[in-house]
């Protein structure tokens, strides 16, 4: 158990004196251009076909404000780069791309293979910058925990709870569940571990009984991630300072997604042009070079 010297409450004036030192960088202007230049090729593409059902929806979320959460954000993200890559496999392609039928075709393929590619890296970084983050949060908290029955009684009360999870997620799936509908549960799963944070810091819950016991931990932790859900608690000062530029990359990851998915299904009657493929293409660099850059500064 780690010494409890020189802690102090965690609240939202001390956290913005720590962020002082951590200023983040503005990112470039072309993001919000980007997204605003799909979203208007996306609407273009109306004069082909009519918009559907689907893809309306797709549409109001992309013109709509992100979740003010960064954990939902992150998650939104990774699973609209998942739909973008769905979108971008080669059997989901149209048939004209599969079999890339024209010189102007394969050079389409070529750079949608290149869309892809970086989307691929992406969402792996970030599988593994959240899988990170949760045990860096876990094990901060247990540093201060006593290292004898009570502790283990918590790891436990973890593992039993992420083999649960997954159970979940995997019945799901193999329900035929769509990435959306996996993803609304990941969320929902996320939440629940955070829940279960608040709890252990408010001895409610699953861990009424073991937080009587939790002698010498100190109340200045146990506050701290009592509050950590609150829309108003110390939190809210991360989402402040950094939020705005993470909810600007969710709309780009939308925008791209949108215009992917409307011109991929319209390509048969208008192939996309050259200066739309190079917006495109130009849209997935910033939005993953930035994004990368965002959750290696959070991290």
């Amino acid at each position: 158990m780690a010494t409890t010297e020189g802690l102090v409450p965690i609240t939202r004036a001390y956290l913005a004196r720590y962020y002082d030192k951590y200023p983040l960088a503005p990112l470039p202007d072309p993001a919000t251009d980007l997204a605003a230049r799909l979203r208007t090729l996306s609407a273009d593409l109306a004069a082909v076909a009519p918009i559907a059902p689907d893809e309306e929806l797709l549409e109001q979320e992309a013109a709509g404000i992100p979740a003010h959460k960064i954990d939902e954000n992150l998650w939104k993200n990774r699973e609209q780069m998942e739909e973008i890559l769905f979108l971008l496999n080669t059997s989901h392609r149209p048939i004209a791309l599969q079999q890339k039928s024209t010189p102007e075709d394969a050079e389409i393929v070529s750079k949608l293979d290149d869309i892809e590619a970086k989307l691929k890296d992406m969402l792996k970084k970030l599988e593994q910058f959240q899988i990170k983050n949760a045990d860096n949060v876990f094990n901060t908290v247990m540093t201060y925990m006593p290292q004898d029955f009570r502790g283990t009684l918590i790891r436990q009360q973890r593992e039993r709870s992420e083999r649960n999870k997954q159970v979940e997620v995997d019945t799901l799936v193999s329900a035929g569940g769509s990435i959306r509908d996996r993803y609304a549960l990941l969320w929902k799963q996320q939440m629940e571990r955070r829940v279960q944070l608040a709890q252990l810091g408010s001895a409610t819950g699953v861990y009424k009984t073991l937080v009587r016991y939790l002698v010498g931990v100190p109340q200045v932790l146990l506050d701290f991630i009592r509050q950590i859900n609150d829309d108003n608690g110390p939190m809210e000062e991360q989402r402040e300072r950094y939020g705005p530029a993470l909810y600007t990359l969710t709309k780009l990851v939308l925008a791209i997604r949108l215009y992917l998915h409307v011109s991929l299904a319209r390509y048969e009657q208008r192939k996309i042009e050259q200066d739309d493929i190079a917006v495109l293409q130009q849209a997935v660099i910033i939005y993953t070079e930035e994004f990368w850059k965002f959750t290696e500064f959070i991290g």
